[in-house]
């Protein structure tokens, strides 16, 4: 591979383990909330369920199609309607529960802090993050990652989400940086892998789970320690 000078990298899905985090809240949150009693047999049909709606949602988020509100609102009221509660039995506060309470967990993917390190000694770091801005921070915050990043760009504070090409200049502009000798690494095909080559910028693709790989995706990655090997 040719010598990058900057290395940009996802953070949700990539590096802080989302769906394991996720569904160690909901696991929490449904012994807290009694939804047994509600009628919810079971919690992994439950932690499926929300996984499925707040992925879809979540890519409508990465285009523009929806705001945080509706994503917020949605995901939850959603999920418990399509696994048959009566829409008066829906608790209110479920979705404010886990939303100050996912971000402090601390679940990252597999030789996180080991990459990052190796990285952090050859090259300015940086993190794109189209989370929102309180809950990206704790993330951060509570895994000991911040020390590893020159800057961290979230497309709250910015106010425009990846695969927009504006974000990624945003983001060089800050780092000083130029996409030619600069590299994305995140999970997303559409926000983080097809945006940044769009944009000109090469990118690796985190594929942990071992998904078909589309033909326009150059290179990728299935456990993050492969990155010291590749830059």
């Amino acid at each position: 591979m040719k010598l990058y000078q900057h290395l940009f990298f996802d953070l949700d899905h990539t590096i802080w383990d989302f769906d394991k985090n996720a569904e160690e809240t909901l696991h929490e949150l449904f012994i807290t909330y009694k939804l047994k009693e509600l009628g919810l047999n079971s919690a992994d049909e439950f932690i499926e369920t929300y996984t499925r709606n707040n992925h879809r949602l979540w890519a409508d988020y990465h285009l523009g199609n929806i705001s945080k509100q509706t994503l917020r609102e949605t995901r939850f009221k959603t999920t418990f309607l399509d696994l048959g509660l009566s829409p008066d039995v829906i608790p209110l506060q479920f979705e404010d529960d886990y939303v100050a309470l996912c971000p402090t967990k601390t679940n990252l993917f597999p030789n996180a802090h080991e990459t990052l390190e190796y990285l952090y000694s050859k090259y300015p770091l940086h993190l794109i993050s189209n989370g929102f801005q309180e809950s990206t921070e704790m993330k951060i915050g509570k895994t000991d990652l911040k020390k590893y990043f020159q800057n961290i760009i979230i497309s709250e504070v910015v106010g425009v989400n990846k695969p927009d090409k504006a974000i990624f200049e945003h983001a060089l502009t800050l780092a000083g940086a130029q996409k030619e000798t600069s590299i994305m690494i995140g999970d997303s095909i559409e926000a983080d892998i097809r945006g940044a080559l769009t944009f000109g910028m090469d990118a690796i693709y985190f594929n942990p789970n071992g998904l078909e790989k589309p033909a326009d995706v150059p290179l990728q990655i299935s456990n993050l320690n492969e990155l010291t090997l590749l830059l």
